[in-house]
């Protein structure tokens, strides 16, 4: 049962100075800077068809967020919803901030009136999959930089 204290709401500006350490960590494919980090965190910040979330607890403040976008597509005949980002202090996990994240993002995504939401993720299936989230594809990419 996640803890009552935990606040999941619409990031603001002011937030970005708590959310760059969490980015950070949760990078693996590339190494985050800290100017780009800010730019896109300004650019981010209220932009129709994106969500940004934060978890905040009384106690430690912003403990995760969630980064994810709408878009229309021909193959679902209409809008699908996309987590690009989703993530929790490492000494929160398993508490069901992560969760309580993803049911926002669903809430959002239904608002959309998409077909379905979808991620990508190498290190969190379990998590996943307990969210009732369906194994779909396999994920490729091309570096561009």
């Amino acid at each position: 049962m996640p803890d009552p204290s935990v606040v999941i709401r619409p990031a603001r500006l002011e937030d970005g100075e708590h959310v760059w350490p969490l980015a950070k960590a949760f990078a693996t494919s590339f190494t985050p800077e800290r100017s780009a980090f800010d730019a896109t965190w300004k650019q981010l910040v209220d932009v129709p068809d994106t969500l940004l979330l934060v978890a905040e607890t009384t106690d430690a403040g912003i403990v995760g967020y969630l980064l994810a976008n709408s878009h229309l597509t021909f193959l679902a005949n209409g809008p699908v919803a996309w987590v690009e980002e989703v993530m929790v202090d490492e000494t929160l996990r398993k508490s069901g901030i992560g969760r309580l994240l993803m049911e926002h993002a669903e809430q959002w995504a239904k608002s959309k009136d998409a077909a379905y939401l979808a991620l990508a993720s190498r290190r969190a299936g379990p998590f996943y999959l307990a969210l009732d989230y369906e194994d779909s594809a396999t994920f490729y990419k091309k570096p561009l930089t």
